[in-house]
């Protein structure tokens, strides 16, 4: 591990005036549940590594009649056990659960989830984010079991590895960031995440010098619900993510939003699988007609098709979870 002068300022104006101006040359130290890999595996060789733990604002979980405020460095842990997102937003608690591992779910953030770098294994063993070997892109012709069915015309063929990153957008969230001088902006979920064009990218549209501080998520009593396709039980990335989001009046759906995860390199809409939705009860012929819709444009490579069929599956029987 390359060495790096640790800071770790008591609030928010301290912390960004740490930060660079460029990708690389610092990086920010939430709950390290990713960063640290990084940094021993030498993917990221930062200057300088700045810590949050000590700023107290960007912790808790305040609910009011507009919605749910999440800070960032909130633990996946805490906002599964808290009993408003419990209420109010299932689909975020089935979304940390499905992580499984005690450690991860108490040491792991919010903010954490949603800024992790791909799990891609040609980005972890150095050939960078985009993958490429002497100017070719290995993923095509290589080891692809993983990667994206959508959005993967290239040149990034990995898949988002955010879990709560669907759920989110289903869910019309709103994130905040916070840049030099205490100067925020806000970010709709779903144009948080960002499709990089070349290695010196990031996949969110965060500024090097700005911190994801918070989340908000307005409640306008949406039915919701994610179902993830795992290996097995393992302590590892799902296969597919599919988070669904409606209305429902006289058992009628309306306004439905489904958002897939792990089939491209950021959070998939489905507006197809939304309007498919729209307008039909709940029930299995429904719910396998909208998965149907989900799957449809998707472009497997030579040996990932098997995640067409799953996005179908976990499609249908996210909307049969919100039934149950």
């Amino acid at each position: 591990m390359k060495s790096f002068e640790y800071a770790a300022p008591q609030n928010l104006k301290e912390a960004t005036a740490l930060l660079d101006d460029s990708w690389g040359k610092t990086e920010i130290l939430a709950g390290g549940t990713d960063l640290v890999t990084s940094l021993k595996q030498q993917i990221t060789t930062p200057n300088r590594v700045v810590s949050l733990k000590n700023i107290p604002e960007l912790k808790g979980i305040q609910m009011d009649k507009r919605g749910v405020r999440i800070g960032a460095m909130t633990t996946l842990g805490e906002l599964a056990a808290h009993a408003d997102i419990q209420q109010h937003f299932p689909a975020l608690v089935t979304a940390i659960n499905s992580v499984g591992s005690p450690q991860l779910l108490a040491v792991g953030t919010v903010g954490g989830d949603l800024c992790q770098r791909p799990r891609c294994w040609y980005f972890r063993n150095g050939f960078g984010l985009l993958a490429m070997d002497k100017g070719a892109p290995l993923v095509p012709g290589g080891d692809n079991r993983y990667h994206a069915i959508f959005g993967n015309e290239g040149p990034a063929y990995f898949v988002s590895p955010s879990s709560l990153g669907p759920a989110l957008i289903a869910l019309e969230a709103a994130i905040t960031a916070t840049g030099p001088k205490g100067k925020t902006r806000k970010i709709d979920a779903a144009k948080f995440f960002h499709t990089p064009k070349s290695d010196k990218e990031r996949e969110t549209v965060l500024k090097p010098n700005e911190i994801l501080t918070e989340i908000f998520i307005p409640t306008k009593g949406l039915k919701n619900a994610v179902y993830e396709v795992r290996h097995r039980q393992g302590l590892d990335w799902p296969y597919v993510t599919a988070a669904v989001a409606f209305k429902s009046k006289n058992s009628l759906v309306s306004d439905a939003r489904v958002v897939l995860g792990h089939v491209a390199p950021v959070p998939w809409p489905a507006p197809r699988a939304g309007k498919a939705l729209n307008g039909a009860r709940i029930d299995a012929v429904s719910a396998a007609r909208c998965g149907e819709a989900a799957a449809e444009g998707a472009k497997p490579l030579s040996g990932n098709g098997y995640k067409v069929q799953l996005v179908k599956t976990a499609v249908k029987r996210a909307i049969l979870a919100v039934r149950a």
